[in-house]
């Protein structure tokens, strides 16, 4: 598991970069912590906030140790002194507490004997000072890190349809999509012409209005809640400029929509899709945008067949290993992925996790057993 490598007389600068994790392997540290669980309470958790001094926190360990003698069960006082020196002897290692802070877990099975210990600095900074022996690890401090830190609002807008939905993290979620019957224009002229005209921009502006309550009813409580930070709005043509100058958004919604909108063809899942693709360093921080971008350009030189992709287990971790991958594409769907994820950062190479919510996910999977890359260059080692 990620962090057991790491078993050195001192951490170097190098090696404590090395124990900074993104939001993809976070996710699947988690998912390792939580299948642990014990019958007493045994399982260390450590999360130490930036500015802490180390020695505080080792004081701490010694006096949790000299605690842990007290307790007359022989398994569960051997398992927690086990999980305290563990904690202590890997923090005794680091010179300071990094810029995000440091996370830590240790604990074994009196039972099998096996035993984890883990390391990392988290994506973002650590706010509290939490520790515990408990029946569980506590990640629920990371856990927010991962689930809905941040949402951005996607709004398609025509004159007589709308699509709703939200990007969090690697989920792209339809909220509504709206449809509205529009008359085409009248063609007799004269007077006749003039009054259909205002009969079919009052469907128009009752229609925007529609558009606004429901859009204000699903990402005002985001925004109130500090999760909504972005809204991007497209569509065709020019409905989507007639609707952002009316008055039909709540004016802070307004306030952060982005500057740039999006000519986008279609309504649905297809038009969120194009609006993602589209919308470029606007959503790059959201693993979903990324993910389509990265498979995008996968398949992009696949159909060139210029030899800048590889695929297939060995092809790929050999790829890795010779420092000639660029980008490591890996399936959400993996048993594996933790290994895939801990194996890119070993490396050094950036690692795209293929949410299964695209519709391309299955295809990825089927074709190339959910492990693929984008090779910096050129060569004929691989696939050839």
């Amino acid at each position: 598991m990620y962090g057991m490598r790491l078993w050195v007389f001192s951490y170097t600068e190098e090696q404590l970069e090395k124990l900074k994790v993104d939001k993809q392997m976070l996710r699947e540290i988690i998912k390792e912590l939580k299948k642990w669980s014990a019958h007493a309470t045994i399982l260390l958790s450590l999360y130490v906030p930036p500015g802490r001094p180390i020695g505080d926190v080792l004081a701490l360990l010694r006096q949790e140790m000299s605690v842990a003698e007290n307790i007359k069960l022989k398994k569960t006082r051997n398992s927690v002194e086990w999980a305290l020196s563990a904690a202590y002897d890997r923090l005794s290692r680091i010179p300071k507490i990094p810029e995000n802070g440091l996370a830590l877990f240790a604990g074994m099975n009196p039972d099998t004997g096996e035993s984890t210990v883990v390391m990392l600095v988290p994506p973002e900074k650590i706010q509290v000072f939490f520790y515990r022996t408990d029946k569980y690890f506590h990640t629920e401090f990371l856990e927010e890190m991962v689930t809905e830190g941040s949402v951005a609002g996607l709004l398609l807008v025509e004159r007589d349809a709308a699509t709703i939905g939200l990007l969090k993290g690697n989920k792209l979620e339809i909220v509504e999509e709206m449809e509205a019957y529009i008359p085409g224009k009248h063609h007799k002229g004269g007077q006749s012409q003039r009054r259909f005209d205002r009969i079919i921009e009052q469907m128009v502006e009752e229609f925007y209005k529609k558009i606004g309550e429901r859009a204000n009813n699903i990402f005002l409580p985001l925004y109130e809640q500090g999760k909504l930070k972005l809204i991007v709005l497209g569509g065709p043509g020019y409905a989507k400029q007639d609707f952002l100058a009316g008055n039909y958004l709540d004016y802070r919604l307004k306030q952060i929509i982005a500057p740039e909108l999006i000519d986008v063809s279609y309504q649905g899942e297809v038009g969120l899709r194009e609006l993602i693709s589209k919308a470029g360093d606007l959503l790059e921080k959201y693993e979903y945008a990324e993910s389509l971008k990265t498979l995008e350009e996968f398949k992009y030189h696949l159909a060139k067949d210029d030899g800048l992709v590889v695929y297939g287990e060995e092809e790929v971790k050999l790829a890795l290993e010779q420092g000639v991958l660029k980008t490591l594409l890996v399936s959400e769907s993996r048993d594996d992925i933790s290994h895939w994820l801990e194996g890119s950062h070993q490396y050094g190479v950036k690692a795209v996790v293929v949410s299964k919510d695209l519709p391309e996910a299955d295809w990825f999977n089927k074709t190339f057993n959910g492990v693929a890359g984008i090779l910096k260059y050129k060569t004929n080692t691989f696939n050839s």
